[in-house]
């Protein structure tokens, strides 16, 4: 056995897409036409898979914002946010986020990876327990590992079975973190919050949110899920992304707890890696202004939302089990999977192909997300592609 043996099931799977002419995990865009179009492998495509949620990659405020920050700044801070990488942007776009999300304490992160694996790996350790929804995030996994803590999982999405767990663990609920996603990210349904909340309230513990998927989409200030389940002081920490509603890249956690001046300076990933650039620091922040001041961009986004999901649900495909910006549909044979991503590709219609282990299931996934900035006549364009697809025979 050498250390390469083990990658060879994926080699495997990658000749086999070679063999077909298919690339869905290394599929080249080659020009982006706008915030919803763009020349990928050669096709014009709708993107109808990214998680430009609100629209804003292309927003002339953030476009000047980044411009004049390399000008001034730039292209990188060459250091780690506890050397020479703190700029007068971290600082002003943490009191930014704090005030947003109405918490005492903020920490920017270099990506939302980072930030999610971060706080999962620092805020509990040895001798402390997780109890963690099934569902979660690979970065929640990869943090919660390396944390060294008592790993506990329940059941995606059941309250019911948080509350047997956390029943168990005792006195040892004073050393218990509680980790869930508000809305997940392969499926697009929402966290019971409410109902979670209510169980931490019942047994204790601290309950960290990952808003990653729910930036900008729900509540009425945009803060995500907990805002609108009215369970925001239930929430110890929120952890999040600046790469979907925020349209950059980067990560974030708020928090009431004056401790997390402190445990900021425990995280390895926040320690020993290069702090973001800052043109990257001023689009957000220019992004999370136009997202406070342009709250009608929700209700555009759920709308297309409600569009797609009607569309694709009509023609009979087993779409996400409720309505949600992420819009997925299960395949259950990867051959179709594959051969149905290639042809959306040529129709026009570029979204995620997703496939076990990365897929909750055993099944696969055509994983489609929309955009405040879909036109209405583009969600149909997707549509019409799936309609197209699901008409002709798999291709050999």
């Amino acid at each position: 056995m050498s250390l390469f043996d083990k990658f060879q099931p994926i080699a495997d799977i990658q000749a086999d897409l070679q063999a077909l002419g298919i690339m869905p995990f290394g599929a080249v865009t080659e020009k982006l036409l706008s915030s919803t179009e763009a020349i990928v492998n050669g096709h014009k495509v709708i993107l109808a898979g990214t998680n430009n949620y609100l629209g804003l990659t292309f927003e002339p405020e953030c476009l000047e914002a980044a411009k004049n920050a390399i000008d001034e700044l730039g292209t990188g801070t060459t250091g780690s946010r506890m050397a020479n990488g703190t700029f007068a942007g971290h600082v002003a776009l943490e009191k930014e986020l704090a005030e947003f999300f109405d918490r005492k304490r903020s920490i920017v992160f270099s990506t939302g990876y980072a930030a999610t694996m971060g706080m999962g790996s620092t805020l509990a350790g040895p001798g402390d327990v997780i109890v963690l929804d099934a569902d979660s995030h690979a970065s929640i996994y990869d943090g919660v590992r390396l944390g060294g803590a008592d790993v506990i999982r329940f059941r995606h999405n059941d309250p019911a079975d948080l509350d047997k767990r956390l029943r168990r663990l005792g006195d040892r609920i004073d050393n218990t973190l509680i980790i869930v996603e508000g809305i997940y990210s392969m499926m697009g349904d929402q966290a019971p919050l409410a109902e979670i909340a209510e169980v931490k309230r019942k047994y204790g513990g601290l309950l960290l949110v990952d808003e990653a998927h729910s930036l900008g989409m729900l509540g009425d200030h945009g803060r995500g899920v907990a805002e609108a389940a009215g369970v925001e002081d239930d929430v110890d920490f929120v952890v999040g992304t600046f790469s979907k509603s925020l349209g950059s890249i980067g990560g974030y956690c708020v928090s009431n707890h004056d401790q997390l001046d402190a445990i900021r300076f425990a995280i390895r990933a926040y320690i020993f890696t290069a702090s973001p650039s800052p043109s990257v620091i001023a689009s957000t922040r220019a992004a999370l202004r136009l997202m406070q001041e342009r709250p009608y961009l929700r209700d555009q986004l759920w709308a297309n939302a409600q569009h797609l999901y009607d569309g694709l649900k009509a023609l009979g495909l087993q779409v996400s089990p409720e309505v949600s910006p992420v819009v997925a549909v299960t395949i259950k044979n990867r051959n179709q999977a594959i051969d149905w991503w290639n042809r959306l590709l040529q129709r026009g219609a570029y979204v995620n192909l997703v496939m076990p282990p990365a897929s909750p299931t055993e099944d696969s996934l055509l994983r489609c997300s929309v955009s405040a900035a879909h036109s209405a006549e583009q969600i149909d364009r997707i549509i019409e592609a799936f309609a197209n697809v699901q008409n002709t025979p798999v291709a050999n």
